[in-house]
């Protein structure tokens, strides 16, 4: 409906129906089944930068320096045997805890 049909039908609105509710038994918003378990969440994402070590990402996502081995054990694949030795511009998951 544009201005000018509005103006033409003078200011008579047509009514709008409201959306139904989906039927009971249904899914949600991301199509999971009502009652299916949910994915856990998993947590944010951290972009190494210069100067960071686990400890201050710890220090700072968490506010405990000495959580930083929840986030090693989370990444142990990306990186590697040695947690001193982090790389600018590793992507790290930062677990819920």
């Amino acid at each position: 409906m544009g201005l000018f049909d509005f103006l033409s039908n003078k200011g008579e609105e047509k009514p709008v129906e409201a959306p139904k509710p989906a039927a009971a038994g249904g899914t949600d918003f991301f199509g999971t089944k009502d009652g299916a378990a949910k994915p856990a969440a998993a947590g944010s994402t951290y972009t190494v930068a210069s100067g960071d070590s686990l400890s201050k990402i710890a220090k700072n996502h968490y506010g405990d320096a000495a959580k930083w081995h929840q986030i090693y054990d989370a990444n142990k694949a990306t990186i590697g045997a040695n947690p001193d030795h982090i790389e600018v511009g590793q992507v790290l998951t930062l677990p819920t805890l």
